[in-house]
C-alpha cells in the first residue's frame, strides 16, 4: 500500500515538474526569441524592413562598419560618446545622492522626516515625463538648451530628482543593526564616517543595484533627451540615433544598421553587470559578533 502510494507520489511529482519545466521553457523561448532576431538582423545582407524569411540569406558585418564610418547623415560614434558621458556622469552622482538619501531616512531622525517619504511616495506614483516641459523651460531660461551645456542640463535631469527613488536602498540600510552605528559613535566616529566607512561596504548588493539602475536610465532615455537636445544633432544621444534610423527617409538603408545600433548599445551595461556582480555578496551577516 505505501509502495503505491510512493509511486503515486512519485509519478504526480514528476508530471508537475514536468509541466513547470514545460511552461518555463516556453517563457524563456518568447524571452529570448527578440533578441535572437535583432542579433540575427545585424548580420543581415539584405537591406529594408520587410523579409520574407526569419533567417537572413547572407551575412555580413558591414552593418557594424557604417555606423562608424558613415557619419554624413547620422553620428553614431559622437552619439555613442555623448551617451556614455552622460550616463557615467548622471550615473556617479544619482548614486550618491540615492545612497545619501536613504541613510538619512534610515538612521537618522529629524523633523519633517515621514512626512518627506510620504511626499516622496506620492511623487513617485507619476511618471517623471510630465514633468519635461516645465523642465525644458526651466533649462531654457538658464541657457541650457544650447551647444554643450545641453549635456548639464541632462545630467541634472536624470541626477536632480534620484534622491526620491530611495525605497529599496532604504529597505536595505533598515536591515543593517543599528548597534553598529551606536558603537561607531561611541569611538568618535561621525555620520559621514559611519556612512563611508561601515555602511556602504555592508551594502554592497544595494548599491550594485543602484549603479546599474542609475546608468541604465540616462543610456536608455529617449523622451528627454529628445525634448532638451531639439535640433542640435551634435549633442544627440543613441536613443535618438535610432530612432532617426527608423524615420521614413532612412528605413529601407539604416534598418539593418540600427539593429546593429541596438546589439552595441547593450555591450555597455553586460560589461558593467558583468563586472559588478563579482561585488553580489552580502555583507552584513557575521558584521554583529557576541
Amino acid at each position: 500500500m505505501k509502495t503505491a502510494k510512493l509511486r503515486s507520489a512519485r509519478r504526480k511529482r514528476l508530471i508537475n515538474n514536468t509541466a513547470v519545466h514545460v511552461v518555463l521553457a516556453v517563457l524563456a523561448f518568447i524571452w529570448v526569441f527578440p533578441i535572437l532576431w535583432v542579433i540575427l538582423t545585424s548580420f543581415r545582407a539584405e537591406k529594408g524592413s520587410y523579409v520574407s524569411t526569419f533567417l537572413p540569406q547572407s551575412f555580413t558585418l558591414d552593418n557594424y562598419t557604417r555606423l562608424f564610418t558613415d557619419t554624413t547623415i547620422l553620428n553614431f560614434p559622437q552619439m555613442f560618446a555623448n551617451t556614455l558621458f552622460i550616463a557615467i556622469c548622471s550615473c556617479i552622482l544619482s548614486s550618491f545622492y540615492v545612497l545619501a538619501v536613504s541613510y538619512c531616512l534610515s538612521r537618522l531622525k529629524f523633523k519633517m522626516r515621514k512626512p518627506y517619504m510620504n511626499m516622496a511616495m506620492i511623487l513617485g506614483l507619476f511618471p517623471g515625463f510630465m514633468s519635461m516641459i516645465a523642465v525644458y523651460f526651466i533649462f531654457k531660461a538658464l541657457g541650457m538648451t544650447e551647444g554643450n551645456l545641453i549635456k548639464l542640463a541632462l545630467i541634472l535631469c536624470y541626477s536632480g530628482g534620484a534622491g526620491l527613488g530611495f525605497q529599496i536602498a532604504k529597505g536595505f540600510f533598515d536591515t543593517i543593526p543599528m548597534a553598529i552605528d551606536e558603537a561607531a559613535l561611541i569611538d568618535g566616529c561621525t555620520h559621514w564616517q559611519i556612512f563611508k566607512k561601515i555602511t556602504l561596504p555592508l551594502s554592497k548588493p544595494i548599491i550594485i543595484y543602484t549603479v546599474l539602475t542609475a546608468f541604465m536610465s540616462p543610456w536608455l532615455d529617449f523622451i528627454f533627451a529628445r525634448v532638451i537636445c531639439r535640433a542640435n544633432s551634435d549633442q544627440y544621444t543613441i536613443a535618438i540615433g535610432l530612432w532617426r534610423m527608423l524615420e521614413k527617409e532612412y528605413i529601407d538603408s539604416w534598418y539593418t544598421s540600427f539593429a546593429a545600433g541596438a546589439v552595441l548599445i547593450s555591450i555597455p551595461i553586460a560589461i558593467l553587470f558583468l563586472y559588478m556582480q563579482r561585488f553580489y555578496v552580502n555583507g552584513v551577516g557575521g558584521a554583529v559578533k557576541g
